[in-house]
């Protein structure tokens, strides 16, 4: 098949702005329907199904029947309060997870005004132009104006898992279905797997092919992930053990006193202190603004659960270029025949020797015209720098047919021809051996050859081998080696390390996270960049070839010690993925290609490259990298670390203030005490409760050690055996001073609403204690006032307010059964609530005294 040059994408001006913003307002976004974001009536919808608004709202009846009208109606406008604040959560959520779905929405490379630009595959309008590659997603059906050995994947329209290969439009087919050979239309939703071509809109969203499928393609409800099920069972278990002991002292109440509505509001008091609805809410508050927070480090988390995962890992696989490198790459060494040539671009009066002339013309054939890789740019720099006024530039030549990489043969070559005279050329360039062997070289040459990239290899240097040949015409040849190639010799390209990589390598081996090399370049080059990255001083290696003759088992053992992996092919990445993971290991892979989609998919973390990966490779991987930078990742499991700490002190924190709630409601209940509190209390304590475990404990910033310990095992549960036994030993140290306060008061004789007021006052003021000592596992509370965090001193300051407000506006403290406090006891209130976390403050410093020493 015969296709069109594609550097004729500088004649093409594509859509004005205007234009554009015209289709988008007529046609609607590129965009399949899909499940709509809640209203905020549906949010409170669901909110007044939840357990917790049905028994406030139960209370607030059984008032009603008791002829507490006032107590009634503040218990109902408490409950619309607790619900404003969870619809106010909901779609805090709801707009981040919208803001991460349009982020990791396909994106696409269109010509408008004259320029390409990289939009979102939603912004694409009928009559774009579309410049497509290996590796994209079409985000459009549209028609080829040209193209290049361009095949595509349309398994997910016709449902044959067969590529096909693509033609350029004769000017008078229509649009038809898909399916089959040489049509000159790709499809939304299709993959392409090899070519490249240019493209223009007929249809987007609902009026495409996959648009006119239906429904069936709608998005689905996002799966709830492990921590989310393992929330929903706690709860769960919490509700059972609330309804039993619930219904326990309605008996014992009814038993004991006689009456049934107070026994049957005891009893919802005791269950709304139990149910700690906040676990659900929080983890997916916590996941939500998580992948948020790590999205602004510019690791984009296209599947929630890897949010939870981050902290986990313990193998970070890395490709040397563009991730430890900074991927601006500039030709350095030239060898042709039997010399070599530095390349300095600093002297003005360096002139390029005639011998080194067709091996830079040879390197720019062999590259696209508009290149994108950065070593392709390289070449061509290099040739309008030194070839800029020689006759080896062929301005007036045009690509006619493209050979493209094969897993084996890491070689490609484009054929030419001159567009005044029938005359043809054919470069190729790749791998040295993979050249040699297009060149079928004997071993004495091969070893020459060998030895120079070698010695250019261990200078850093990547190396590439470049070959030239010459054909008749059609029919082309079904592969490489049918050509009659020539060697021409090799280019070494410098790439610099990132200078923040050995600082962000040192930074995850102190965090017990192993970071281990894999490339397709020489192990010369590979154990260069190595040390100047400082990963290992004398890194042992191991090469795709020693890979290959190894089995499972051995593969396994061997991994244990190597750090660098050399001369691996993408196909390989995913058996070292799976030799990782059989050692137990938590692995996170990047990935750029079409091929590295397995071992991404494969990996517990896949994180694909933004700037230079394809659409397949992002798709299949869990993390997207938009800067290509290996700190970037390193940012981001520290967030990982981060998000899943901060989720354990709310979660700790939750069960710690709930704990004495509910001893409050049952103790005083088992000793014929007056009742403490009422779900009036309680819903005051859920407005505490609520935003300081969603909002403040969420903003938190990390621990000081939070990269100097191991990652954290991935089934490691929300409530460990230590963890539990500190929240239940917060909760009861609360509980049992509270009821200190309350049992002496009662027994000087203070009366019951001064004893409630007293132990409600000493409860708030400890849940508040309780906040602020769980802002840290180490620092102190006193230490912590320097971390800022603006959620903090709202949540405490509203809290004083209308405590303030129910302790001393009289008509507030008649419905809270309330009596006057004076300064002294809120004193007493005061050092109480404080003295309740002192034992915990007390054990932070000890431990900090212990880990000096």
């Amino acid at each position: 098949m015969k296709t069109v040059p594609l550097n004729e994408t500088k004649q093409l001006l594509g859509l004005t702005q205007v234009e554009v913003s015209v289709r988008l307002k007529a046609d609607g976004f590129n965009e399949l329907p899909s499940t709509k974001v809640r209203s905020v009536l549906s949010i409170a919808f669901d909110v007044v199904r939840e357990p917790m608004f049905l028994l406030l709202v139960a209370a607030g009846l059984i008032y009603l029947v008791l002829g507490d009208l006032r107590e009634a109606l503040m218990l109902l406008m408490f409950v619309f309060i607790v619900m404003g604040i969870t619809i106010y959560q909901e779609r805090k959520t709801e707009r981040v997870l919208e803001a991460l779905r349009d982020l990791t929405s396909p994106r696409a490379l269109v010509i408008r005004d004259g320029e390409k630009k990289r939009i979102p595959g939603r912004e694409v309008v009928q009559d774009d132009i579309l410049l497509l590659a290996e590796g994209d997603r079409v985000p459009a059906d549209a028609v080829l104006f040209s193209c290049n050995d361009l095949q595509a994947d349309e398994s997910l329209l016709t449902g044959e898992s067969v590529t096909v290969r693509k033609a350029k439009w004769d000017g008078v087919l229509k649009l038809v279905r898909p399916g089959g050979d040489d049509l000159p239309f790709v499809y939304s939703g299709t993959m392409l797997v090899q070519g490249q071509g240019i493209a223009k809109v007929l249809a987007t969203g609902v009026h495409s092919e996959i648009g006119k499928i239906g429904k069936a393609l709608q998005s689905h409800e996002p799966e709830k992930t492990p921590l989310q099920h393992q929330a929903g069972r706690l709860v769960r278990n919490l509700a059972l053990i609330g309804t039993a002991l619930s219904l326990l002292v309605v008996a014992l109440y009814v038993i004991n006193r006689g009456e049934w509505l107070n026994g049957l509001l005891a009893g919802i008091t005791l269950a709304m202190s139990i149910l700690p609805e906040e676990f659900t809410v929080v983890i997916t508050v916590f996941l939500a603004l998580g992948a948020w927070r790590i999205s602004r480090q510019n690791v984009l988390p296209r599947r929630v659960p890897a949010v939870e995962t981050l902290g986990s890992a313990t193998v970070l696989c890395v490709d040397k270029t563009g991730t430890l490198t900074q991927n601006q790459m500039a030709v350095s060494k030239l060898y042709a025949g039997q010399d070599s040539y530095a390349i300095d671009y600093e002297d003005k009066n360096q002139e390029l020797p005639e011998s080194f002339h067709e091996l830079v013309e040879f390197s720019i054939l062999a590259s696209e015209v508009e290149p994108f890789d950065p070593m392709e740019k390289a070449f061509h720099r290099l040739g309008t720098h030194y070839l800029a006024n020689t006759e080896h530039l062929h301005q007036s030549w045009s690509i006619v047919h493209e050979y493209s990489l094969a897993p084996d043969l890491l070689a490609m070559s484009h054929v030419w021809v001159a567009t005044d005279r029938d005359e043809f050329v054919v470069a190729a360039k790749g791998a040295p051996e993979s050249i040699a062997d297009l060149c079928h070289m004997n071993e004495s040459q091969l070893k020459i050859i060998s030895a120079q990239a070698n010695a250019m290899a261990s200078e850093g240097l990547r190396v590439l081998a470049m070959a030239k040949a010459t054909c008749q015409g059609e029919p082309w040849p079904q592969i490489q080696h049918d050509f009659d190639f020539v060697f021409l010799g090799l280019i070494g390209l410098a790439d610099p390390i990132r200078p923040n990589v050995p600082e962000a390598i040192k930074e995850c081996q102190s965090a017990g996270i192993r970071v281990v090399m894999i490339t397709g370049d020489f192990a010369g080059t590979a154990s260069a960049i190595a040390q100047q990255a400082r990963l290992c001083a004398n890194c042992e290696i191991m090469t795709g070839e020693e890979l290959d003759n190894l089995d499972d088992t051995a593969l396994q053992k061997r991994i244990r010690s190597a750090s660098i992996f050399a001369r691996i092919v993408p196909e390989q990445k995913l058996r070292l993925v799976n030799a990782f993971k059989a050692n137990g290991e938590v692995v996170a892979m990047t990935g750029d290609g079409v091929n590295d989609a397995p071992a991404l998919k494969a990996a517990h973390i896949g994180i694909a490259m933004g700037g230079r990966g394809t659409d397949v490779a992002r798709e299949a991987a869990s993390l997207v990298l938009l800067d290509d930078d290996f700190s970037s990742i390193v940012h981001a499991i520290r967030l990982g670390r981060r998000i899943f700490d901060n989720l354990e002190k709310a979660m700790s924190y939750i069960l710690a203030a709930h704990l004495p709630i509910a001893g409050l409601t049952l103790v005083p209940l088992m000793l014929g005490w007056p009742l403490i509190l009422s779900p009036m209390h309680i819903v005051f304590l859920e407005m505490v409760i609520n935003p300081a475990c969603s909002i403040v404990l969420e903003a938190e910033s990390e621990e000081n050690n939070v990269m100097s310990r191991p990652p954290r095992h991935p089934d490691q549960p929300l409530f460990g055996g230590w963890t539990l036994a500190l929240s239940i030993m917060q909760g009861v140290s609360v509980l049992m001073i509270v009821l200190a306060v309350y049992g002496i008061a009662l027994h000087r004789g203070q009366g019951e609403a001064e004893a409630r007021t007293l132990a409600f006052a000493t409860l708030v003021i400890a849940n508040l204690n309780l906040i602020l000592t769980n802002r840290s596992r180490s620092r102190s509370i006193l230490s912590m006032f320097s971390q800022p965090n603006s959620a903090l001193w709202w949540v405490l300051a509203g809290t004083i307010v209308f405590l303030g407000l129910i302790l001393y506006v009289p008509a507030l403290m008649d419905i809270f059964h309330f009596a006057t406090l004076h300064a002294d006891d809120m004193l007493l209130c005061t050092s109480a609530g404080f003295a309740s976390v002192l034992w915990f403050e007390a054990m932070k410093l000890w431990n900090g005294r212990k880990q000096q020493f």
